[in-house]
């Protein structure tokens, strides 16, 4: 397995745009699959959005019915218990898909299929999945995740609830309160967390929805978004449950939790990703059809450059996510060929790349605020009014920031987990942090590079960046070592870092495989979005680079260090800003749609 590239490796090691998987690499069944997706999409959702928008709770519990006869709640199942068996960027597929036109929906969608059934397939013993699966799998019951509690939010294993087991041994009774519960209104099964006596990790049950057994239910949230997304908090008395729906082992509740957000945040990723390309589609449509000074708003160049911005965050989200999910699934079905099951092969691997996974969480749920925020803009007054798309999307993105540990705690473990596999030797840091070091005292080259190829700079200015994290985060580490979690700010700036640089990285390459297989000329506006990407990536990593530097080290040290930032973040041939939005946005105007 040793050439399979590991999580946090694309840091130190050179990948080739052939080795990447890209949205323009789905098999035909995929885009069947897709396209089923859509269909169901635009009539039962789309068509019907005023009634989530009005918390119409009972119409998205319908919705997940006819999903579940579509089988498009078992796609990620195994076909033993009654789902659809596919490959890890399949299920990405139709999460991206499913998830586009309503929060509400797709919520109760990601509820359900990733934490609420996705702990059973993964940790469940053979029983219990055999008895639970296949009704989620169907939709004939509806799955929940219990985990977060009035006094434990992102410190998830400080909950209070209780499992306390009987006399006799049979069961385990176990009370608390649980808040922030999506599906609760209409589930069958939770997923709850619990401790049992002084341990120091919480445990998981698998407890079935019987209000008679001392489970009882607030009142729905009202909430600024997702708004037909039940959300309740659940309280339990007492509740019996059998010794044998203890999920996995006795305190591994933390893990079971930790390693179902792993899969949860890139999941989450991708249902950030239709909504955007919706957003784009809806706000061009308008920019063409507005007419102010007797010339259509899409001819205006500060209109113009909002879609082209808009594209290009949704062009680099589509890339690096489907990159990480085929990664994911290459490295699921290496384990699966060494003899590990298929719960051990997905577990491990997703787990391998919980660094990317939380890298996608941060950066498409932020561009997916961005991107409805920019389409109320362009739709000026009207965007504010509930009578158009735009003011649904910005507040069901909101949420996207929070849930799945909150962009704070994502940014701050995508680093720390980077220099843990580091100390661990899955990921040599070190090595390459020292030769970053050796460079900078050394004398730079004066030679003007060949940059006649496609991308020759971009790939090499991103290799820089690469230096300018290594030099910050390998001080950082000398510097502080395993105090380095207690200066968060240093670590948020240097994931911001990070995740510039897998995002650039990401765009570049699947914009190199498409020109390689189309032509270059084919495809200007994906080349154009590539380079303007990485634009904006090299100043966010000059700007972080740069607090963090004079924020953290003092005299010489501080002067040498700037010095390697202007060298590592420096462009021989500056691209045109402007004339890249021109090409991007002439193509979203032409095609009145979101494009690529």
């Amino acid at each position: 397995m040793s050439d399979v590239t590991r999580g946090g490796q694309f840091l130190v090691k050179e990948t080739k745009c052939e080795d990447i998987f890209t949205p323009e690499d789905f098999s035909e069944e995929q885009l069947m699959m897709r396209d089923s997706v859509k269909e169901f999409v635009d009539k039962e959702l789309w068509a019907h959005k005023d009634r989530f928008e009005k918390k119409d709770y009972a119409y998205t519990q319908e919705c997940m019915k006819k999903a579940g006869d579509l089988g498009l709640l078992g796609v990620a199942v195994p076909e033993a218990y009654g789902g659809l068996g596919m490959g890890f960027v399949s299920t990405m597929l139709v999460c991206d898909y499913i998830s586009g036109a309503t929060g509400s929906f797709s919520t109760a969608f990601g509820a359900h299929t990733g934490i609420g059934t996705m702990p059973i397939t993964l940790y469940g013993t053979e029983e219990q999945k055999q008895k639970y699966v296949p009704k989620l799998a169907s939709g004939e019951w509806f799955g929940a995740y219990c985990l977060t509690e009035p006094g434990a939010g992102s410190d998830a294993n400080s909950g209070k609830t209780k499992a306390v087991l009987s006399e006799d041994g049979t069961h385990y009774k176990i009370t608390g309160g649980k808040m922030w519960i999506s599906n609760a209104g209409f589930c069958s099964l939770f997923i709850v967390f619990a401790r049992i006596g002084d341990d120091k990790n919480i445990t998981g049950f698998i407890v079935e929805n019987d209000p008679s057994n001392g489970i009882t239910m607030g009142e729905e949230e009202h909430k600024l978004g997702i708004r037909a997304s039940s959300t309740r908090q659940v309280f339990f008395s007492e509740t019996k449950v059998p010794v044998e729906n203890m999920l996995s082992e006795r305190g591994n509740g933390f893990k079971i939790a930790m390693n179902a957000l792993n899969v949860g945040r890139i999941k989450l990723a991708a249902a950030c990703l239709d909504a955007q390309r919706r957003v784009i589609s809806g706000s061009v449509k308008y920019a063409n059809e507005r007419i102010q000074f007797n010339t259509p708003i899409s001819k205006f160049g500060a209109i113009r450059s909002k879609l082209a911005e808009m594209a290009t965050s949704c062009y680099a989200g589509e890339s690096a996510s489907y990159r990480a999910a085929k990664d994911i699934e290459n490295r699921i079905i290496a384990r699966e060929a060494e003899g590990a099951t298929h719960q051990d092969a997905e577990l491990k691997g997703v787990e391998e790349y919980a660094i990317e996974c939380s890298i996608l969480k941060v950066a498409v749920s932020e561009d997916v605020q961005n991107c409805a925020d920019e389409g109320i803009q362009i739709f000026g007054g009207m965007g504010f009014s509930e009578d158009t798309p735009m003011e649904s999307a910005w507040r069901d993105a909101r949420i996207a920031r929070i849930y799945e540990g909150t962009n704070e705690i994502n940014r701050m473990l995508s680093v720390g987990m980077l220099i843990k596999k580091a100390m661990k030797g899955h990921v040599d840091l070190l090595g390459p942090a020292m030769k970053v070091a050796e460079e900078l005292v050394g004398i730079p080259s004066f030679e003007t590079p060949d940059y006649s190829e496609l991308f020759a700079e971009e790939k090499e200015m991103v290799v820089k960046l690469k230096k300018a994290f290594l030099m910050v985060a390998g001080s950082a580490v000398q510097k502080f070592g395993p105090d380095l979690d207690a200066h968060q700010q240093l670590l948020m700036a240097a994931s911001d870092m990070l995740i510039e640089i897998y995002m650039a990285e990401s765009t570049i390459l699947r914009t190199e495989k498409l020109a390689k297989k189309e032509g270059e000329d084919k495809v200007q506006e994906q080349i154009a979005m590539a380079k303007l990407y990485l634009y904006q990536a090299v100043d966010i990593v000059t700007q972080k680079g740069k607090e963090s530097v004079i924020s953290f080290v003092e005299g010489d040290e501080q002067r040498m260090m700037l010095m390697g930032l202007r060298r590592f973040t420096k462009y021989t041939n500056m691209p045109n800003i402007v004339g890249l939005r021109e090409t991007i946005t002439t193509k979203l105007v032409a095609e009145n749609e979101y494009c690529f």
